[in-house]
């Protein structure tokens, strides 16, 4: 397209111009797609630095490499947001540098897609939740967990009011239960050695009692179990206040690593999730679910999973959430598989 000027001549109009350097891969206000979108790339960068070395982030200050970890997969999120940016400047160098954290993401988490293993016959199904000591249905509570029809339910924050609910509802499957404190454990099968667990933290009140051994006999042997609810975790505004949690964490961990029996299974509210390096006097220990995320925290909105089941000697299924009942908490179920 051009335009005469005097003399009988021509040239290219300005939208003529435009079309030329859009030709040539810039345009007119931010050069070409490999030299815009900077700042993007280098947020892409920074996220999957985030994702790879999230160890790397100190827990001196604010517990904030606990902080992070908490909310690890929702940089996924972050991840989305920057690329429909990237589309959004037509940046080929956000696009590029976008590679990197989506591989990071899908390495950690990726796989937590997949379709899980087919059920064995020495499969044990086991349900977790936090029952609430506000909840206000404790009986359609439990109806609703034994739905599920799991061989194990632990349950936390139990209190005396509401557990002769739970004992008189649960009872026609499963006959055999345990409590100590807070925290108990209904089983299908037969307990014994029945104990409270002391993983309380130096600076709590006595009378604090939320752990649980005991000792299943199932069909296909024995299996040492734990149910446990740590200390809760706050987010302030100068980090994350977890070392109550930690503390009793360690502690868990010791009693699980002193256990003679090989197969161990663990439930409970843990208060952290198992990117969480505060739990990982237990994640190093114990097997953790490979498929699902099951973010079971707040119900109403979840964001975490802190609702836990873990394994020794055993491999931890897909795991996965039950429909919301008067807790605050999501119930998680999953299948455990003995070698």
């Amino acid at each position: 397209m051009v335009e005469q000027v005097d003399g009988g001549t021509s040239r290219p109009v300005r939208a003529g111009r435009r079309v030329v350097r859009w030709a040539r891969g810039g345009d007119a206000r931010g050069g070409s797609p490999w030299t815009r979108g900077r700042v993007l790339a280098v947020l892409a960068v920074l996220t999957a630095g985030l994702l790879v070395f999230h160890r790397a982030v100190p827990n001196s200050v604010g517990h904030m490499g606990s902080l992070l970890e908490a909310f690890l997969p929702w940089l996924g999120v972050v991840v989305v947001a920057l690329l429909g940016l990237a589309l959004l400047r037509r940046s080929a160098l956000a696009l590029v540098a976008l590679l990197l954290p989506v591989a990071a993401w899908t390495y950690l988490f990726g796989g937590l897609f997949l379709p899980g293993a087919e059920p064995g016959p020495r499969d044990l199904v086991v349900v977790q939740h936090n029952v609430s000591d506000e909840n206000a249905d404790p009986a359609g509570t439990a109806r609703a967990l034994a739905g599920a029809e799991p061989d194990l339910i632990a349950l936390e924050e139990l209190v005396p009011s509401a557990l002769p609910v739970y004992e008189k509802t649960l009872a026609p499957d499963y006959p055999y239960h345990a409590v100590r404190g807070t925290v108990g454990l209904w089983s299908r099968h037969p307990l014994t050695d029945a104990r409270p667990l002391d993983i309380k933290p130096q600076g709590i009140a006595e009378g604090w009692n939320r752990g649980l051994r005991t000792t299943v006999h199932t069909p296909h042997g024995a299996i040492a179990a734990y149910v446990a609810h740590l200390p809760s975790v706050r987010v302030r505004a100068s980090g994350l206040a977890s070392s109550w949690r930690d503390e009793s964490a360690g502690l868990l961990g010791g009693a699980i690593a002193a256990e003679k029996r090989d197969r161990v299974v663990l439930l409970g509210d843990l208060n952290g999730t198992v990117d969480d390096r505060g739990l990982a006097p237990l994640t190093s220990r114990m097997n953790v679910a490979e498929r699902g995320f099951a973010f079971s925290f707040p119900a109403g909105f979840p964001l975490a999973r802190i609702d836990q089941v873990m394994a020794r000697s055993a491999t931890v299924g897909h795991i996965r959430t039950l429909p919301a009942t008067g807790s605050d908490h999501l119930p998680v179920a999953a299948r455990i598989a003995w070698g």
